[in-house]
């Protein structure tokens, strides 16, 4: 639409089914670019993907006639046929139901960037569930704990 001007920050974080530890090194780049380019073939733009072993953070501009949750649901569908038609796992990959989104601000982008770059060095330090609380708290958004993540039976 014609005069219509956004600035719309998003981080969106899911993980592998159960938190395993699935996307392997050798590959994970790999997939991390593929969910780049779903994110940008929505008319999103990306800013970084990045992640570790069980789980990715999303760092996007959004736009606004996409909604967050219709486009995490494309790039999780879409990112995980491409791990298991690539074979990239002797089982069927899946990722886990749900997401995170926090909303940020211009000034804050650098600081994001850093932060989701350095997932690795930072995960020596912090498990992803210890990670994932510590942003729905800062963000304030309510959670029942027994459903923040899916567990094996």
């Amino acid at each position: 639409m014609a005069n219509t001007y956004h600035q719309v920050y998003i981080q969106a974080v899911f993980a592998v089914k159960y938190r395993e530890a699935l996307l392997h090194k050798d590959w994970r780049k790999e997939v991390f670019a593929v969910i780049g380019n779903l994110i940008n073939e929505t008319g999103c733009k990306t800013i970084i993907v990045n992640g570790v072993e069980d789980h990715v953070h999303c760092f996007l501009g959004l736009k606004p006639t996409v909604s967050i949750s219709e486009l995490m649901k494309t790039v999780k569908a879409k990112s995980s046929k491409y791990i298991n038609d690539h074979k990239f796992l002797l089982h069927r990959f899946e990722w886990q139901v749900g997401y995170g989104a926090f909303s940020y601000s211009h000034s804050h982008i650098d600081n994001v960037y850093n932060y989701i770059a350095n997932q690795e060095k930072h995960h020596h330090k912090e498990s992803f569930k210890e990670e994932y609380l510590k942003h729905l708290k800062k963000f304030e958004v309510p959670y029942d704990e027994r459903y923040v993540f899916e567990d094996l039976i």
